[in-house]
């Protein structure tokens, strides 16, 4: 059992030390706040794409650093979860992109006002919030993959910037999609292009988005998914 005078010595004693930690972390917060916010990387394009992103009430339907609305997704790490060449072509034309399922107004954007958003939202991604939002689960780079003659079989620049944000090639790539390993397998190559040009076509609804492509884009992402598909068995990520 404590005196009154012990009780009073611990109280203050322990004030004391709790008052001492906690401006000591107050202290090292702030001064950490520079590299955590990435204040130094924000150029007038972060700037402008961040009026870009107020004029349009973009958080009127989203949420950025988990604040808005949460009718739409949320955009903090988007860039890295789906990759600057997906978001020029989801910006241009989100209609085109989700025919019927997408409710994003098209508003037009230039091509210089395009590259300002996605600056800002790529900005916004390299902040340090200690974890949140959780780090999307892609294969940050597409890496090429090698046969035991060691043979490299390259990606097509397509497929490393816009088909790896939602499927999966030997473990790498995102989750939204099935897995390419051997989806030449199940199909043949007429089916397989009519897919890729308008996978609406085929099949009304369905989540993947109709990429505008040219034919020789196609022809080239056709061959690498029959090279992967039908190549040896000892085919691995390099």
């Amino acid at each position: 059992m404590l005196s009154k005078s012990q009780a009073r010595i611990f109280f203050i004693g322990g004030t004391g030390i709790f008052t001492l930690a906690f401006l000591a972390l107050t202290y090292d917060s702030m001064k950490q706040m520079p590299i955590l916010t990435n204040a130094d990387k924000i150029t007038d394009e972060v700037k402008a794409g961040k009026m870009i992103w107020e004029d349009n009430n973009c958080m009127g339907c989203h949420t950025l650093f988990g604040e808005g609305a949460y009718y739409a997704p949320e955009l903090t790490k988007v860039v890295e979860r789906r990759g600057k060449p997906w978001l020029k072509m989801f910006l241009k034309d989100p209609g085109a992109m989700f025919p019927g399922e997408r409710k994003m107004v098209n508003y037009n954007f230039t091509d210089k006002q395009t590259e300002e958003v996605i600056a800002f939202l790529d900005w916004c991604g390299k902040v340090d919030l200690n974890g949140f939002p959780a780090d999307p689960p892609l294969g940050r780079v597409a890496k090429p993959i090698v046969v035991s003659s060691h043979k490299e079989i390259k990606q097509p620049e397509m497929f490393k910037t816009i088909c790896i944000a939602c499927h999966m090639v030997r473990g790498k790539g995102g989750i939204v999609g099935p897995p390419l390993d051997a989806a030449a397998q199940k199909t043949d190559r007429a089916s397989l292009i009519a897919w890729i040009s308008d996978p609406q076509k085929i099949k009304p609804g369905t989540a993947m988005p109709k990429i505008p492509l040219t034919q020789s884009q196609i022809d080239e992402l056709v061959d690498y998914l029959f090279l992967i598909s039908n190549g040896p068995s000892e085919l691995e990520v390099n």
